[in-house]
């Protein structure tokens, strides 16, 4: 599926992984996980700096997608070894829900981004590629230091408040993404399988686009409504040192 219909990670705050406690002790996966989440806090880092920097001088959306393509392939496929993280049981999550948002990323990335280059000279590429820059940045940060034991509030705050704004901003971003690449998938049947073939079964790439634009409609209201009550447990309600 695409993006928010299963990923809140755009928002910042999905709270989807925790370090596997008792993966945790042993000291060469905690290292690998504390290299992992490095790596990808600065790929991010260095992608956010060729985005300020490429609006900065050129002041140009058109061209942005064009100058980041290479390190955002990098970095967001890079994601999917959070899933063998998680299947293997390096880190205390969900297999399947974690695929699921893994993958709605990636494919959007691939299979819309990447398939339909028309599409990447839409300023909506702007839109998503800022959400996703500045939440996996911190999204990195946090799970480094939860590998180090103390996250600071500063950061946690940030987790926690940042997807107010970057969830629909992102949300938005992909959705008009795939809505503008709607004519071009109709056109060239990218993807697609017609009927008659040897194996008898048929598909549409571009209904199945369609569906997952419909997809955010329900999707979105629930995983915000959770995230803003999660926000409100873990930073608005601080608990009170108890009176000795």
């Amino acid at each position: 599926m695409a993006t928010a219909t299963v990923k809140a990670s755009s928002a910042g705050g999905d709270g989807r992984r925790k370090a596997n406690p008792n993966m945790g002790e042993n000291n060469a996966v905690k290292a690998y996980l504390v290299a992992y989440n490095v790596s990808q806090m600065l790929g991010w880092l260095v992608l956010m700096i060729k985005i300020i920097h490429h609006m900065a001088a050129e002041q140009d959306v058109e061209t942005l997608y064009a100058q980041v393509e290479p390190i955002l392939k990098i970095f967001q496929t890079a994601a999917v070894m959070e899933m063998v993280h998680s299947a293997i049981g390096l880190v205390k999550s969900n297999p399947v829900l974690t695929g699921f948002q893994v993958f709605s990323r990636v494919f959007l990335l691939w299979g819309v981004v990447w398939s339909v280059p028309e599409v990447q000279t839409t300023g909506y590429i702007l839109c998503f590629l800022v959400a996703w820059t500045i939440t996996e940045i911190i999204r990195y940060s946090f799970y480094f230091f939860s590998l180090l034991g103390q996250v600071p509030y500063f950061l946690k705050w940030c987790r926690y408040t940042f997807f107010i704004i970057l969830y629909p901003i992102g949300v938005t971003g992909e959705v008009m993404t795939i809505y503008l690449a709607l004519p071009h998938v109709l056109e060239s049947d990218m993807y697609s399988v017609s009927l008659p073939n040897t194996a008898n079964i048929s598909f549409s790439y571009y209904y199945y686009l369609c569906f997952i634009i419909f997809s955010y409609l329900p999707v979105f209201p629930q995983l915000y409504g959770h995230m803003l009550a999660q926000r409100k447990k873990i930073i608005s309600s601080p608990q009170r040192p108890k009176k000795e």
